[in-house]
């Protein structure tokens, strides 16, 4: 029930959720192109995206000096099923 609760407080948040939106659209991006799709700075950009990994939503992988983002390979259950709808909501 605890990570039940922290994956809903993790994805009660709109940046989030479009982070995840994106992702589940464009597959892999860098914390840049994430912060110019939403209109976000880096940095926030950044936290948010440390929330999503820690709650096993997102993977990140180091290549040369960028870091690219993509949708998590072991993405919890319940994110799997909200997927459809993050993907086909209209913000």
């Amino acid at each position: 029930m605890k990570q039940l609760e922290r994956i809903f407080k993790g994805l009660a948040n709109r940046r989030r959720l479009a982070i995840i939106k994106i992702l589940l659209k464009r597959k892999v991006m860098t914390v840049a192109e994430i912060a110019g799709e939403i209109n976000l700075s880096f940095t926030s950009t950044s936290k948010h995206l440390a929330i999503l990994r820690q709650l096993d939503i997102v993977d990140c992988q180091q290549k040369s000096l960028s870091v690219y983002y993509s949708i998590s390979k072991s993405l919890p259950e319940v994110v799997q099923l909200l997927s459809k709808s993050i993907s086909n909501s209209r913000e």
